[in-house]
C-alpha cells in the first residue's frame, strides 16, 4: 500500500524537544475563549500571544499547511524503524508506557464494554501506529482484530513484519487485520467497525481544524458504546510548538476546549507515571460520544478482563 504523498501526519513520539525541555513554563490568558486565547511558545523560545497567532503563521494558507504536514512526515522518514527510534531515543520508557496503558484499558473494558468484551469480537484501531509497538505489546492481546493507521511507509512495513503471525505469541483468534498508510487528517474509518480507537503520540501533528474534523469523522467508526483513548504529551499550560518535527504539545485546558468542539466527553483520565523528569508529562483520556456514568463503588466488581491466551 502506497503512502500518501502530501498532507501527511505521523507519530509525535515523546516529541519534547531538547530546546523546549526545561523552558515549558507558558503564560495563560485569564479569560480563555472559544477562539483559544492561550499563550504559548515554540522550541526556539519565541512567544505567541495565542494559538490563533501561531496557527496563522504555521498553516495560514494552503501552501503553508501542505508544508506543515510534508515537513512533519519528512522528519520521521529519517528515523530508524525501531523501538528506540520511534520513542525518540527513550526506548526504555516502553515498559512503563505499556504497563500504564494496559491498566487503563482494562478498567475501561470492564466498565464500558458489556461483559468486558468476553464472547464478543473486539476490534481496535491503532492511530499513529508506527512500527506496531502498542499493537504488539498491548492491543492485539485484547482485541481480535487491530487495524493500524500510519503514514510513514517504512514504519508501517516494519509493523507488518513485527505483527506477522509467526512473530506473535497470541492465539489465532487475534491478528493485525489492515495496514493503512494514510495520515490522520485524510482517514475516514468504516462505519461502526471499532470498539476502541487508540490514538497515541500522533495527534500533536494535526492543526486544530484537522483535529476536530478527524474526531468528528472517527466517531462514526465506533460501534455503539465504543470509545477513544487519547494518550499524549501535556504542556504545563498553553502550548509548545516543536519547529523541527512540526508538532504541537497542548495543555489540558487546550485539549478540553478541542474535545468540546469535537462533541466528545471525558469519561476518565489517568496520568502516566515512571517517565524521566526531562520529558513532558503524559496523560491518557478516555473519550466517549455521550455522557457516561462512571462505575460507582456500590456496583459489584466484575472479574478483571483477561487478555488473549498466550500460545
Amino acid at each position: 500500500m502506497l503512502c500518501a504523498s502530501s498532507n501527511l501526519c505521523l507519530n509525535s513520539y515523546l516529541a519534547a524537544t531538547h530546546e523546549a525541555r526545561g523552558k515549558c513554563i507558558v503564560r495563560v490568558r485569564a479569560n480563555i475563549r472559544v477562539e483559544m486565547e492561550i499563550g504559548g511558545l515554540d522550541s526556539n523560545g519565541r512567544e505567541f500571544k495565542n494559538a490563533d497567532e501561531m496557527w496563522r503563521e504555521e498553516v495560514g494558507d494552503s501552501q503553508k499547511k501542505l508544508d506543515w504536514y510534508r515537513n512533519g512526515v519528512g522528519y520521521w522518514q529519517g528515523v530508524d524503524a525501531s523501538v528506540d527510534g520511534v520513542l525518540g531515543g527513550y526506548g526504555h520508557v516502553n515498559e512503563p508506557d505499556i504497563k500504564s496503558s494496559e491498566a487503563f484499558l482494562n478498567t475501561l473494558l470492564n466498565e464500558l464494554i458489556p461483559n468486558a468484551g468476553r464472547n464478543r469480537h473486539l476490534v481496535a484501531l491503532d492511530c499513529g501506529s508506527g512500527i506496531g509497538r502498542v499493537t504488539k505489546n498491548l492491543l492485539i492481546r485484547y482485541f481480535n482484530e487491530v487495524d493500524l493507521l500510519e503514514p510513514v511507509s517504512h514504519f508501517l512495513e516494519a509493523a507488518r513484519e513485527n505483527l506477522a503471525p509467526e512473530n506473535l505469541s497470541v492465539s489465532e483468534e487475534h491478528k493485525a487485520a489492515n495496514f493503512y498508510c494514510t495520515p490522520l487528517q485524510e482517514f475516514t474509518p468504516d462505519a461502526g467497525r471499532y470498539d476502541v480507537i487508540w490514538i497515541q503520540w500522533c495527534i500533536g501533528h494535526l492543526a486544530d481544524d484537522d483535529f476536530v474534523s478527524f474526531f468528528k469523522r472517527a466517531k462514526a467508526g465506533l460501534k455503539p458504546g465504543g470509545f477513544f483513548v487519547l494518550k499524549e504529551n501535556l504542556a504545563r499550560s498553553g502550548f509548545v510548538l516543536d519547529k523541527e518535527d512540526k508538532s504541537l504539545t497542548r495543555s489540558d485546558v487546550y485539549f478540553k476546549e478541542l474535545f468540546t468542539q469535537c462533541g466528545l466527553n471525558i469519561y476518565k483520565l489517568k496520568d502516566q507515571k515512571g517517565f524521566p523528569d526531562e520529558l513532558f508529562a503524559v496523560r491518557m483520556y478516555a473519550l466517549t460520544t455521550e455522557t457516561m456514568k462512571k462505575v460507582g463503588s456500590s456496583r459489584p466488581k466484575r472479574q478483571s478482563n483477561r487478555p488473549a491466551i498466550i500460545k
